[in-house]
This record gives C-alpha cells, sequence and structure tokens, in this order.
C-alpha cells in the first residue's frame, strides 16, 4: 500500500516542533533564551472535566507541557476538573499560585479563563480549542474541519454497508468543526464517485445531531454508537473525549465496524484491543502548540495572536491508517494524498460556521 500521504505528514512534522501559524511565521522550536530562564519560570494548566487522561486535547495539552519541562526546565503542573462545578475554582487556583503562564483547555472554561484574563492583565494566559480576545491570551484553535473531510472521504471510500456515522460529546464549535467536516467529505466522496453513501449523526445545514451529554460517560458512547451500528453505519467518528472508547466498545462487538478517532492518534492511545478497529484519526497538534507557547514566553515574544492549524501548515491532519492499510488500498489513499493538496491548494474549499479566524 502507499505511504504517500503519510511520508508528507512526517515530514511536515519534524520541519517544526510546532506546526501551527496565526497570521505569521510558523514558529521556531528550538530550544533559545528559555534554557536559562525556565528554572523561575512555572506554568499551570487546568483541565476541563474531563480529566487528564482523557486520550483528547487534555492529555496532548498536558504532554505539551511535559515536554516544555523537559526542555526549558520550568516547573509546569496540572491541576485537574472532574466535574463542571471544579472548572472555576482550578482556574482561580491556577491564578493563586502566581505562576506567569495559565493554560486552559476547552470551551468549559472560556468564561473563566476571559475573567481570570482581564482581572491579572499581568499574567499571560492560553486557551486550547476557543478563540477569546484579550491582550494577554493567546487561543489555540485547529480547523480540523478540513481533516475531518479527509476522513469522511475515507470513511466513504472504506464503507462496505454504504452508511457511516458520528456523534458528539456536545453540540459546541470545536465539536461540530469535526461533524461538519466529516459529512462533508462524505458528501465530496459521492459527488467524485456517483455514490450514495449515507452519513448519520449530524445534519450540517441544521447545524444538530446525535450528542451525549458529556465528555466522560463511556457507556453513553456505547450506547450511541450501537444505535447507529443498527441503522447500518460501518465506520463511526465519535467527537466526544474519552466517551469515544465507548463507541470502541461497540465496534469490537460488532463485526466489520471501524471508528475513526480524534484530537491524536486512537491507535496509540486507545486500549490495544481497539488498535485493529482504528481506521485512521483526525489529529491536532496540540502538544507541540502548547510547547511553543512556553517557549515564546519564556523568550518575551508571546502576543495574542491566535494559532490556527490547518492542513498547510501540518497542524492538522489524519493519522497513518495502521492495521488497516490493506482495507484502505493504494487507489484510495491516493485520491486522499490528492485530496489533502487540493484543499491546500484552494481548489477544494472545506466550510463550516465553527471554523476558527486567524
Amino acid at each position: 500500500m502507499s505511504r504517500r500521504p503519510f511520508a508528507r505528514f512526517a515530514a511536515l512534522a519534524a520541519a517544526s516542533a510546532l506546526i501551527l501559524t496565526g497570521c505569521g511565521q510558523a514558529p521556531e522550536s528550538d530550544a533559545g533564551a528559555g534554557d536559562e530562564q525556565g528554572a523561575d519560570y512555572c506554568a499551570r494548566m487546568v483541565t476541563n472535566s474531563g480529566g487528564l487522561e482523557d486520550r483528547s486535547f487534555n492529555q496532548s495539552s498536558w504532554e505539551g507541557l511535559e515536554q516544555a519541562q523537559e526542555k526549558f526546565g520550568i516547573d509546569a503542573q496540572a491541576i485537574v476538573s472532574k466535574t463542571p462545578s471544579d472548572l472555576e475554582p482550578n482556574v482561580e487556583q491556577a491564578v493563586d499560585t502566581g505562576c506567569r503562564l495559565i493554560v486552559t483547555v476547552g470551551w468549559e472554561l472560556a468564561e473563566y479563563t476571559q475573567a481570570a484574563a482581564e482581572a491579572n492583565p499581568d499574567r499571560h494566559f492560553a486557551i486550547v480549542d476557543e478563540q477569546l480576545e484579550g491582550g494577554n491570551i493567546t487561543s489555540v484553535v485547529f480547523n480540523t474541519a478540513e481533516a475531518a473531510f479527509l476522513a469522511g472521504y475515507l470513511a466513504a471510500g472504506v464503507s462496505e454497508t454504504g452508511t457511516v456515522g458520528t456523534f458528539g460529546g456536545g453540540n459546541q464549535p470545536p465539536v461540530t468543526l469535526f461533524m461538519d467536516g466529516f459529512v462533508d467529505g462524505v458528501a465530496h466522496y459521492n459527488e467524485v464517485h456517483d455514490a450514495d453513501v449515507e452519513a448519520l449523526g449530524w445534519d450540517k445545514e441544521a447545524q444538530d445531531g446525535q450528542f451525549t451529554g458529556d465528555f466522560e460517560d463511556v457507556n453513553k458512547g456505547k450506547a450511541t454508537a450501537e444505535s447507529l451500528i443498527h441503522q447500518g453505519a460501518d465506520v463511526i467518528m465519535p467527537v466526544a473525549g474519552q466517551v469515544g472508547e465507548g463507541a470502541a466498545a461497540a465496534a469490537a462487538d460488532s463485526d466489520g465496524v471501524s471508528i475513526i478517532w480524534v484530537d491524536n492518534d486512537g491507535y496509540e492511545t486507545l486500549p490495544e484491543e481497539y488498535r485493529p478497529l482504528v481506521l485512521t484519526s483526525v489529529l491536532k497538534k496540540t502538544q507541540d502548540a502548547v510547547t511553543d507557547i512556553v517557549k515564546r514566553d519564556l523568550d518575551g515574544e508571546l502576543t495574542n495572536e491566535p494559532f490556527v492549524g490547518t492542513l498547510e501548515n501540518g497542524g492538522v491532519d489524519i493519522a497513518p491508517f495502521h492495521d488497516m492499510e490493506d482495507a484502505v488500498g493504494d487507489d484510495l489513499a491516493s485520491e486522499i494524498d490528492e485530496l489533502r493538496q487540493q484543499i491546500i491548494d484552494g481548489d477544494v474549499e472545506v466550510t463550516s460556521p465553527s471554523s476558527p479566524t486567524a
């Protein structure tokens, strides 16, 4: 099977440790002045209610801070939110540490991050997966619709039943952005191949679909995925943090069903028994973004210009097919490679009302 799509992806990743860019040039990853200042610098991260080991953006963000701690010698700690009621006091706790940088993760923390930043103009804040205004706030966002478009096209191409599905944890822009891209990718496959693959779980025009209502209850994820499977879906993309593991469990109980993971490579982060079921993953390079934010802050170069990850700058992409290479095949893999470049070149436009802005 051709590995061209992923050779290109690996080259992008190697080219810079942060492959995200706002309006300016992509940040550099080499350690500079940060090495000398790290011992006197501390950063705190506040998770959303999904917790630290969510196999999603909390985990990836924390890995970024851990990477910064290793590279620059900073003091980094995570403050874990277990329920929505933890969010505001945890942001206050992070501020009370006196650390210069506070990193918050997710839409749930937007209100409290905004308030804390306004009340503490001498401190630096970064929020992952949400865009906020403020002179001391750096937003880290990803146009995941572009990569999810590839995933939807892929799902339609491998489906044996002619039906695929998606569901979310909550009807929030960072979630529905994936779902918009996914269903549009399926529609594009249908257009190119004169096919009629159906995408369940999301209506882009109505901006409504299937949601579990949280990002923690794995049983809800399994039940939702089972409902989609009963309707014929043989590829499912959960956009629900650790709830998505329930979709993997449902796929494991069904013949011929695979899943598409989001945020990080599910083949690497999900329990080993689910690896053969992972078709691909829609990737966000959150880890590198957080590491680079620390370096920029140490070097006195951090601004409020948002970082927006795209296919063009390598901030988003899809993961290798791993055990599913044979199911994908050379022809479909080549189509995905060509489609990626068409999106980068602007020949194929991927749109969503939730798309981030630079």
